[in-house]
This record gives structure tokens, C-alpha cells and sequence, in this order.
């Protein structure tokens, strides 16, 4: 092998290194006996336990669990839609309207985002009485708003990946539109909404930027309490929560995984 056959190799290597080396290096020292995070001290699982015990670090799991959840779900449906609306109607007022609050959320900083739904919220507060103040419900409204986007991008492909005959032929053999969205086009566009979902799942749980901004007291997020500790000097039971989190996020991919590639097989 020569030396240009050589390249893609390192070079793949040198990534994978960059990407997961320090991923490695925070699993390994969750199980450090010492309180000095860059310092190995023996094997032990201390702070794992130290960690359940931290009820401000689980409440805020919690609270994260709890917005990821309800704002992947909503950003699903509401993404979905969008999704439907601009690849099923060729024409219609307001579309051009709608493709650009889709895609905006993509581009946006977060700081303008964050600040945009306080002002929104404060305003909708003053003007309706609700909500009353922030907390978890503005925050699971604040993630759902961006997370649609994502959904939107990912639904969209997959529709206009899709055979439309198969919606003809349900319609010619008098099927509505509501049965024909829920019998055939739902179905085979599964594996994307799936895929949308851990995405919207994965950025909420992720987010802090925004958070910041629309949460009140009662709902700090696990991004949030975790950046307050790091300022102070990182802690080796944060370590022992990523690694938790990691474990988690790769069984859920992995399932995922496996549930697409049923779903691909038997369509």
C-alpha cells in the first residue's frame, strides 16, 4: 500500500480519536477513587453512589427527562405537519411564509432564540395571564419550537422520497384523506418520525442556552445544574452522570436502530 492509500486510514483514525478520546477518558475516570478528576487513584464506584445521592442532580434528570420528553413528542407532531402541509399542497398562501419559520430555528443563535420566547412569554403573560411565570411548561413550549425544525427537515425528506402512488391508489379506492394519512403515508414514514423524535429528544436534553432563558424556579434542567458545578471545578460524580447518560443514549440508539431496520425490511 502506498502512501496515498495510507491517508484515508490515518486520517479516519486521527478523527475517531479526536471525536471519542475523550468521551473514553470521562467514562474511565468516573471510576477514580480520587476527587481529583485528572488524577487516578484506583478503581471504585464511589461517586456513583455519591451521585444518587445528589437529590439536586436527580431532580434536575428528572426535569430534563420530563421537557425532552414532551417537547420531542410535540415538536414530532407539529414537524410532521409542517412536514405534510408544504410537500402535499404545491401551492397555497403563506408558503413561503411557513419555509421560513421552518428553517429559521436552524439558523438561529440560540442566544436570539432564548430571548425571543422570554419576550414572548413575558408579553403573552402580561397581556393573557399565561403562563404564570416560567417554569417547566415554557421550557417544553421554548424546545419544542426549535426542535419542529428539525423534525420538519427530516420528515419532508422522506415524503418526498416516498412513491405518491400509493397514496393514489387508497384515494381511487375511496379512501379519505384522513385514512390515507394514517394507513399508508403514517407507516411508511415511521422510521423518519422515530429518527426526528431522538434527535428533538437528544437537542432538548442538551440544551442549555435556551433553557436559561424561559426557566424559572423548579426548573433548572440537568445542562443547567451541571454548568453551575463546572464553574466551580468539575466533580467527579458529573463524570459518573455522563457516563450513565452515555450508556443510556447507546442503548436507546441501538434500539432504534434495530426497530428501523425491521421497519425498512418490512417495507
Amino acid at each position: 500500500m502506498n502512501l496515498r492509500g495510507y491517508f484515508l486510514p490515518v486520517v479516519a483514525t486521527l478523527g475517531f480519536v479526536f471525536l471519542y478520546a475523550p468521551i473514553v477518558s470521562l467514562v474511565v475516570f468516573s471510576f477514580n477513587e480520587s476527587r481529583l478528576v485528572t488524577v487516578w487513584g484506583g478503581f471504585s464506584t464511589r461517586w456513583y453512589g455519591e451521585l444518587l445521592r445528589d437529590g439536586q442532580m436527580l431532580s434536575a434528570a428528572w426535569v430534563s427527562l420530563k421537557v425532552a420528553t414532551l417537547s420531542a413528542t410535540l415538536a414530532t407532531v407539529i414537524g410532521t405537519l409542517a412536514a405534510f402541509t408544504l410537500t402535499r399542497f404545491a401551492r397555497f398562501r403563506g408558503k413561503l411564509l411557513l419555509t421560513g419559520m421552518v428553517t429559521a430555528p436552524l439558523v438561529m443563535p440560540e442566544v436570539i432564540t432564548g430571548l425571543s420566547l422570554l419576550l414572548l412569554f413575558v408579553t403573552m403573560e402580561n397581556m393573557l395571564g399565561w403562563p404564570a411565570g416560567r417554569g417547566l411548561t415554557t421550557v417544553v413550549i421554548a424546545h419544542a419550537t426549535f426542535c419542529a425544525a428539525y423534525v420538519t427537515v427530516i420528515a419532508q425528506s422522506r415524503l418526498r422520497d416516498m412513491d405518491e402512488s400509493l397514496e393514489e391508489a387508497a384515494r381511487d379506492l375511496g379512501a379519505g384523506p384522513v385514512r390515507v394519512f394514517f394507513d399508508i403515508t403514517l407507516p411508511v414514514i415511521t422510521p423518519a418520525l422515530i429518527s426526528g423524535w431522538l434527535l428533538a429528544f437528544t437537542l432538548s436534553l442538551d440544551d442549555l442556552v435556551v433553557a436559561s432563558f424561559v426557566s424559572g424556579p423548579g426548573a433548572s434542567t440537568l445542562p443547567m445544574v451541571i454548568f453551575s458545578k463546572v464553574r466551580l471545578g468539575v466533580s467527579p460524580d458529573v463524570n459518573a452522570l455522563a457516563t450513565i447518560i452515555i450508556v443510556i443514549v447507546a442503548i436507546a440508539v441501538t434500539i432504534a436502530g434495530l426497530l428501523l431496520r425491521r421497519q425498512h425490511k418490512k417495507y
